[in-house]
């Protein structure tokens, strides 16, 4: 067990909410292509002047309001996001910024595209328990809108933006990071990539404007994922000491409608112990699970207590899980 406290969660969406139904209007498609391609009602997408680290300020600040805490409290700040806001500085110094911490506090990256909060809540598990930090903030904040190729369905009308955070502190013998698990297979690396915007493809190297937008092989990252799905899974429990049915909530990455219907038969937990928002969210990227999660929290679904189990897969090929005892 890694000892950490969950103090408090916090969340924040853009201004605008977007219907399928506006996107089948302003893309030309026929009433209802959206939804049947994508399974998503609605998402929220941020309008030209709100920015990726602004969102995820309002995010911490939601979570210091529900922990009744300032901008002081904070020891470290940890931003998980699945795209930069910029390749240089690191998107936390922003955030830090925009939210108004202390100057003088320390904040940096840690990426893992979709499956960052869960590697950043390890990262601060293990920094709690050496008692390098006393309590320590994590913002995913994710603008999908931004990197879109409309050209392509499959790629596109999954996703959503948003911003989620949590506040860490020490736990006790019976809080913390039960089991943790994350797993790296190559081989997919290019099958959901964004390619420009790094050293290999640039304005120097090349680079033309689709490299800066998402593509994905999604049929190709399902098989690959099922594939090593099950045996992932066997394993990560086997840590935990105990089995599927000790799970009292399931807060998987909203990454697609058949994902989810996948990882749900895969579990084979009731419906009541799965939390799904990708209807009304669609696939925040690294925002997906800490937003699922503050759904959870807020909601009374996932109380002090409980084991609360988080994983998904993401772009590299990564499969992740974290088991959570709050």
């Amino acid at each position: 067990m890694i000892p950490v406290r969950l103090v408090s969660v916090g969340k924040a969406v853009p201004s605008r909410t977007v219907s399928s139904e506006s996107l089948d209007a302003s893309l030309g498609r026929p009433p209802g292509y959206t939804f049947k391609k994508s399974g998503v009602r609605s998402r929220f997408f941020a309008a030209a002047d709100e920015s990726q680290s602004a969102l995820g300020a309002r995010a911490l600040h939601d979570a210091l309001r529900n922990a009744s805490l300032g901008v002081d409290a904070i020891d470290l700040l940890i931003s998980a996001c699945g795209v930069p806001q910029q390749a240089l500085p690191n998107t936390a110094c922003f955030i830090a910024a925009a939210a108004g911490l202390p100057a003088g506090t320390p904040a940096f990256d840690v990426n893992a595209s979709c499956l960052g909060f869960l590697a950043a809540l390890q990262v601060a598990g293990g920094l709690l328990a050496s008692g390098a930090y006393a309590r320590i903030a994590i913002v995913s904040s994710d603008l999908a809108s931004r990197g879109i190729d409309w050209d392509d369905a499959e790629a596109s009308l999954i996703f959503g933006d948003g911003a989620a955070a949590v506040i860490l502190e020490r736990g006790t013998a019976e809080q913390g990071i039960r089991a943790v698990k994350f797993a790296t297979y190559p081989e997919g690396r290019h099958l959901c990539e964004i390619r420009g915007g790094g050293t290999a493809r640039n304005p120097r190297a090349g680079a033309v404007p689709a490299d800066y937008l998402f593509r994905m092989d999604g049929k190709a990252v399902f098989k690959l994922a099922v594939q090593l799905l099950p045996a992932f899974l066997d394993e990560l429990m086997a840590r935990s000491g105990a089995g599927l049915d000790a799970l009292d909530v399931v807060v998987p990455h909203q990454a697609s409608a058949l994902g989810l219907l996948h990882a749900a038969k895969k579990i084979g937990v009731p419906e009541a112990k799965l939390v799904r928002i990708y209807e009304t969210h669609g696939n925040q990227v690294a925002a997906s699970i800490p937003t699922a999660l503050y759904e959870a929290v807020m909601t009374g679904r996932a109380r002090p207590g409980q084991r609360v189990l988080m994983m998904g897969t993401a772009a590299g090929l990564t499969i992740g899980g974290l088991i959570l005892d709050l």
